[in-house]
C-alpha cells in the first residue's frame, strides 16, 4: 500500500505551550514499563552514574542548582529511554542512597514542532501535557526559546534537550551539535545573576547507546533479502553479510547518481565497468550535495553552513509555503482558485523537501562505519538507514520499523558541565559570548563522544 500524507496548505504552525498535567505525570512511572514493551523493542534498560542525577535533583529541589539534560539522540526510542532514566532509575537510586526527593522526578523537554505532523494527534496532545516545549527548527523561534529560557531559570522542573537537533540513527557517531543548548545555559546563568539568585547552572551530558540482547542474524538475513530485491541486486552468496550490504549500498548509490544526473542535470557519473571508482564516501558526499542543491534552487536558498544547517533552512522554507500566514483564521479573502493554488504549491513544496529528507537520512553515513568495527549493531543501523530510504522511494511508510529483535539501552550520566563559572568570559564581549558558546558546545560534544566506548556487550559479525 502506498504511503502518502495528504499535503494541503494550512495555517501557520502555532507555538504549543507546555501545560503540565499532574495526573499524567503521576501515572507515568507506572505506565512506562508497559509503554516500553508495547511501543519499543527495548527489553532491558541499564544505567551508569545515576547518583549524579540524584545529587542534582536534590540540589535543584533545595534551590541550589539548575540543570539541563543534554542527551544523545540516535533513535526515536530515546524519549522512552530518558523517561525510564528519570521516572525509574533516579528514584530507585535515591532510595538506595537514602535521599528524599519530591515527586515527580521529571523534566521539561524541547521537541520539534513538526513531530505531531507525522506522529499523529495523540502524540501532539500528549507532548505539552507531559512538559514538552515546541520549537520550530530552522528559524529563530522567539516564543519557544523564550519559554525554554524562562523554565530553565525559574521553572519547577529541570529541562532536557537533544543538542544534535534530530536523530542520526547511529549509536556510535555523535552528530554535530547545535549551539542552542549552550546558549540556553548562559541565558539561565544571566537570568539568575540578574535576579540575585545564587544557584549553580549545569549542562549534564547523557549518553544513550543501544545493543541487541541476542544477535539478530536471522532477521538481518531477511532484511538483506528485502533490500536486495528492492534495489535489484543480483542474489549474492549467503553468509558474507558485509559484502551483501556493500553491494546494496553500491547499487542504491548508482541508481541515485543516475537519477540526479539524468533528471536534474547534476554531474554524478557512475563508474563504468572496469574503470577505477571514486570512494564510496566521496560519491555519497557528491550525491548529498546534489540533492541539497536541487532543493535549495527551488526555494532560492544559498548553500551556507554544514549539511544539517542547510537541511534546517530548507525545512523552514518549505514550512513557510505549506503553513502560511495568509491562511490564519481560515484564509479570509482567498477565492477557491487561490486556495487551490495554495494547495498545489504545498504539494510541490512537499515533493521538493523530499530531497532534503534524503540528505537527513544519510548525513552520518560513511563507508568505514561497519568495516572499522563490524558488529551486528553497526550493521543493523546501516541496513535500516538503507531500508528507510528504499521505503521512501517506493512510497511506503518510512516510519514503519523493521523489527530485528529485542534491544538493550545503556544510559550513562556524565559529569555535569558548569556554566556559571564561564559567565564572566561570556559577558565580556560579543566575541567572548560566541567563543564561550562554542567552547561549551565543544566540551559537551567531547563528553558525549567519550561515553560511546564505555558501553560493552556488542556482538561481532
Amino acid at each position: 500500500m502506498t504511503f502518502r500524507l495528504a499535503v494541503q496548505a494550512r495555517p501557520p504552525l502555532a507555538f504549543v505551550p507546555p501545560t503540565l498535567n499532574p495526573l499524567l505525570l503521576k501515572a507515568l512511572p507506572a505506565a512506562l514499563p508497559w509503554w516500553l514493551r508495547l511501543a519499543t523493542p527495548l527489553a532491558d534498560c541499564r544505567t551508569e552514574h545515576v547518583e549524579r542525577l540524584v545529587a542534582l535533583y536534590r540540589d535543584f529541589q533545595a534551590g541550589k542548582a539548575r540543570f539541563l539534560l543534554a542527551f544523545r539522540h540516535p533513535t526515536t526510542y530515546d524519549p522512552f529511554a530518558m523517561g525510564y532514566l528519570l521516572s525509574q532509575a533516579v528514584p530507585r537510586k535515591a532510595r538506595e542512597q537514602g535521599v528524599q526527593l519530591n515527586g515527580p522526578v521529571h523534566a521539561h523537554f524541547l521537541y520539534d514542532r513538526g513531530i505531531p505532523l507525522w506522529a499523529g494527534r495523540a502524540v501532539g496532545w500528549l507532548l505539552p501535557r507531559v512538559g514538552g516545549i515546541s520549537i520550530q527548527r530552522g528559524r529563530f523561534d522567539r516564543l519557544g526559546l523564550r519559554t525554554a529560557r524562562e523554565l530553565f531559570a525559574f521553572g519547577s522542573l529541570p529541562i532536557a534537550a537533544a543538542p544534535e537537533g534530530g536523530t542520526n540513527a547511529h549509536s556510535e557517531i555523535v552528530g554535530p551539535l547545535e549551539p542552542g543548548v549552550a546558549q540556553l545555559g548562559f541565558w539561565c546563568a544571566e537570568d539568575l545573576a540578574a535576579a540575585g539568585r545564587p544557584e549553580a547552572v549545569y549542562i549534564v551530558p547523557v549518553g544513550i547507546r543501544y545493543s541487541y540482547i541476542d544477535a539478530p542474524w536471522a532477521a538481518l538475513e531477511r532484511l538483506l533479502d528485502t533490500l536486495e530485491a528492492d534495489v535489484g541486486c543480483k542474489p549474492a552468496p549467503k553468509g558474507d553479510r558485509y559484502e551483501r550490504l556493500l553491494a546494496v549500498g553500491e547499487q542504491l548509490l548508482a541508481q541515485m547518481e543516475s537519477f540526479y544526473s539524468r533528471f536534474y542535470r547534476r554531474h554524478l557519473p557512475s563508474p563504468a565497468p572496469g574503470e577505477p571508482a571514486a570512494g564510496f564516501d566521496e560519491r555519497l558526499t557528491r550525491l548529498l550535495e546534489a540533492a541539497l542543491q536541487v532543493a535549495e534552487e527551488f526555494f532560492d536558498l544559498s548553500a551556507k553552513g554544514n549539511l544539517i544547517d542547510r537541511c534546517r533552512r530548507i525545512e523552514q522554507a518549505g514550512f513557510e509555503r505549506i503553513f502560511r500566514e495568509d491562511l490564519k483564521d481560515g484564509g479570509p479573502g482567498l477565492s477557491p482558485t487561490e486556495r487551490g493554488l495554495a494547495d498545489r504549491l504545498a504539494e510541490e513544496t512537499d515533493l521538493r523537501m523530499w530531497h532534503m529528507r534524503l540528505v537527513e537520512n544519510f548525513v552520518a553515513v560513511n563507508g568505514n562505519y561497519v568495516r572499522s568495527k563490524p558488529t551486528a549493531e553497526r550493521f543493523a543501523e546501516t541496513a535500516l538507514i538503507a531500508l528507510r530510504t528504499v521505503q521512501s522511494l517506493k512510497g511506503d511508510n518510512p516510519f514503519e520499523a523493521f523489527n530485528l529483535g529485542k534491544q538493550r539501552v545503556h544510559l550513562t550520566v556524565a559529569a555535569p558541565l558548569s556554566v556559571r563559572e564561564r559567565l564572566a568570559a561570556y559577558q565580556s564581549s560579543r566575541q567572548g559570548a560566541r567563543r564561550e558558546v562554542a567552547r561549551l558546545t565543544g566540551d559537551l560534544q567531547a563528553a558525549l563522544e567519550a561515553m560511546i566506548d564505555q558501553v560493552p556487550g556488542q556482538t561481532p559479525l
